[in-house]
């Protein structure tokens, strides 16, 4: 199986390509007695780190505040020869106050409400930062898939 993994692994390209197409991410957290506690945000990414903004006082935020770790799933495909996703665990920053709140949300209001000038930006980043946080997931792990490249549609 390890050959099939390998075949249908995407390269940074591959993932960057996925990206670009979706706008939701899929957030798992662990609640205060194991349970998985699963939520779907919209994000973006900057470097290596996966970004997402959310209310401050959130479950997934209280979560994280006790337990770090986190899993992130972005996928698309309706077929089962069109699959593509990227799964991801790491550990969470929550970035609540200052310059890099404001300059991380500005980036997510960007990033998912196109259209809008650097001023609109500003101002709808400056009132999300109020009530909102950043979490930055940096991966421990990152799996991905492309089913397109087995052959199969």
């Amino acid at each position: 199986m390890a050959k099939m993994r390998d075949a249908i692994r995407m390269n940074e390209a591959g993932i960057a390509a996925l990206v670009d197409e979706c706008k939701s991410l899929q957030v798992a957290t662990l609640d205060q007695d194991g349970a998985p506690h699963l939520t779907t945000v919209w994000f973006a990414r900057e470097g290596e780190a996966w970004l997402f903004e959310t209310y401050g006082k959130s479950q997934k935020v209280v979560n994280l505040r006790r337990n770090p770790r986190v899993a992130l799933l972005i996928e698309q495909g309706t077929e089962y020869s069109e699959l593509r996703g990227v799964s991801i665990k790491g550990r969470a920053t929550i970035i609540d106050d200052g310059a890099e709140l404001l300059r991380l949300m500005k980036l997510l209001v960007a990033r998912n409400h196109k259209g809008l000038d650097d001023s609109e930006v500003a101002v709808i980043a400056e009132s999300m930062a109020e009530k909102r946080v950043v979490v930055s997931v940096v991966p421990d792990t990152v799996m991905s898939w492309d089913h397109r490249k087995l052959g199969l549609g």
